[in-house]
């Protein structure tokens, strides 16, 4: 009965039928590709050929680089996007002498491009035939750069051209006018100094899909701007990238960047994060105005109750003192406010954070890098042998950290840092949930705060109202607020003045225009320490003995500043939600 397989001999035979076919199939592809490759020889041959009879044609030398060694320096001289609209690439740099190979060198921009490089670096300067393999070759070099900064004083962003701008902004719409008649050169010194003159936080600059949009942050809350052409944004962001010291060259991945404005006053630190989108790259640039004057407890918004008790838990020697709030609450500007007190002789502080923020002289600041794996935990034991007086940790976010920082606390450091929770109330259960021991935790921690910011209502045209006039549920959240307050601290809600924004030209028609901190703060003394140690803590017992030291929550001071025509209740309640 025949299996349906064939014999063995049979087998062997088409395996070697294979092995051949196998076999005359390689030496094919062999062959091809060698002829593949000696066609490329040839061609490349005649393309060397051909720039070497061209550069004879017009009396310029020519250079084949195909094994020349382009150093990166050279490579840096010219930005990749220009180099490839231009054609032209540096190959060679030294201190008195450039050369440049170009495959147009008759383009009237390459001989602009020459002659510009020749006034800014004060050497002769050298132009060359090069042939489209040569050119290739060189723009795959600029790949290996690890990163583009341009070594070049058009970079620079210089004050008078910002205190121009700044003078002619009145409002929003002058921007818009402005970047309209501004070349390229000139559009990030007006998106700065716009940016600075309205005292914006943030620029942000986001493609959509036909236009694209300039929004500043102010006062927290984004407002629009400007709109940009394609065209416009293109050559605003490859400047930014320059700029900050991005690849201008990659725009599929997020970059990372910062540069520094020197004004007569003080230093403007610009931290430039740009996203690739769907509709082009999103760009946004923090503005961090480095003001050591604004660094002062007293101009934070503090009640004088929360003032003193703050002023006396930083005199402690050790201990933890935690600041509590969303990102942007103010949280590091309040640490940094205490740190500018405590940064006296005999007295060694180190922070660590992400990223460092202001710069103070007095003071190690340590930046966390986690492509080195240097994060919280580790640099925070770092930190520890170096014999600190007082330790600030930008930010306790694991058990690790957590634990790190408890310990030292108790081991003689003061140790200041923030935590992401709602309110003060719920430092306590946070630490506890992280694994932190109770008999540990209660002796470690001084006191615990809680902030947001809100912003001021426009002095000049802001609406005085009662409580009348208010809606019945704006009517009940503030009786129960104000019924709630310590009674030393109650106000006459029925006959007490209070206002809401308009909107006018000094605030940009927003009706508001700076801010400042709404607080609550409670030392942790025998009765919290007695209950972090029996475990059965939550948020609402911690607020009832805070409440018997006379602490007023953020909503409650909040209602108190909006009472003094310093804020709204309308943001109160904004901020608080």
């Amino acid at each position: 009965m025949s299996s349906g397989f064939g014999s063995i001999s049979d087998l062997m035979s088409k395996q070697n039928g294979q092995q051949k076919g196998s076999k005359l199939s390689a030496r094919a592809k062999d062959v091809e590709e060698k002829f593949g490759n000696k066609m490329d020889v040839i061609k490349k041959k005649e393309l060397e050929t051909l720039a070497e009879a061209y550069a004879n044609s017009i009396g310029i030398p020519h250079i084949n680089l195909a094994s020349f060694p382009v150093s990166q320096e050279a490579l840096k001289q010219i930005p990749r996007e220009k180099a490839e609209s231009l054609g032209v690439i540096c190959f060679f740099v030294s201190t008195d002498e450039f050369r440049l190979g170009a495959l147009n060198p008759e383009k009237e921009e390459v001989k602009n491009l020459l002659e510009e490089l020749a006034k800014k670096k004060y050497s002769n300067g050298l132009l060359y035939v090069i042939s489209e393999t040569s050119f290739q070759r060189v723009l795959k070099l600029y790949d290996n750069l690890p990163d583009l900064k341009i070594a070049s004083k058009d970079l620079e962003i210089k004050v008078e051209d910002l205190q121009k701008v700044q003078a002619d902004v009145n409002d929003f719409s002058s921007i818009q006018g402005l970047l309209d008649k501004s070349n390229t050169t000139d559009l990030v010194t007006v998106l700065l100094g716009s940016g600075l003159k309205v005292n914006a936080s943030d620029i942000h600059i986001e493609a959509e899909q036909n236009r694209v949009i300039l929004r500043f942050r102010l006062d927290g809350i984004l407002q629009d701007v400007a709109e940009l052409s394609k065209e416009i944004f293109q050559k605003l962001l490859s400047r930014i990238k320059l700029i900050s010291a991005l690849k201008i060259n990659i725009n599929n991945k997020p970059q990372d960047g910062r540069f520094t404005i020197h004004l007569p006053e003080y230093d403007v630190d610009v931290r430039v994060s740009t996203i690739p989108t769907v509709f082009g790259e999103s760009v946004v640039m923090r503005l961090l105005a480095q003001k050591q004057d604004s660094l002062t407890l007293e101009n934070l918004g503090f009640s004088e109750r929360d003032f003193q008790i703050l002023s006396e838990e930083i005199k402690r020697p050790n201990g933890m003192i935690i600041t509590t709030g969303p990102t942007g609450s103010g949280k590091t500007t309040t640490l940094y406010s205490v740190l500018r007190i405590l940064n006296k002789p005999g007295v060694k502080i180190i922070t660590l954070e992400d990223p460092v923020e202001y710069r103070m002289e007095g003071i190690n600041q340590s930046q966390i890098d986690k492509s080195k794996n240097y994060d919280f935990a580790t640099g925070l034991r770092s930190i520890l042998r170096q014999d600190p007086d007082i330790v600030m940790v930008g930010e306790i976010r694991d058990a690790e950290t957590a634990e790190i920082a408890v310990q030292a606390a108790l081991t003689g450091h003061l140790m200041l840092s923030t935590l992401h929770t709602n309110s003060a109330f719920g430092a306590i259960p946070r630490f506890l949930s992280m694994g932190i021991q109770p008999f540990l935790l209660a002796p470690s921690l001084n006191c615990v705060m809680g902030q947001r910011l809100v912003r001021r209502v426009c002095e000049y045209c802001r609406k005085e109202v009662t409580f009348t006039d208010f809606d019945e549920h704006t009517q009940s959240r503030l009786l129960e607020q104000v019924e709630k307050m310590p009674e030393k601290f109650q106000i006459n809600i029925q006959k007490t003045k209070f206002y809401q924004a308009v909107g006018c030209t000094k605030c940009n028609s927003v009706g508001y225009k700076g801010r400042i901190g709404i607080y609550e703060i409670f030392v942790v003394k025998d009765e919290i320490e007695q209950m972090i140690l029996s475990g059965q803590v939550s948020e609402m017992s911690i607020a009832e003995i805070a409440h018997k030291q006379d602490m007023t929550t953020m909503v409650q001071d909040g209602i108190i500043k909006a009472s003094k025509g310093v804020t709204t209740i309308e943001e109160v309640f904004r901020v608080i939600d």
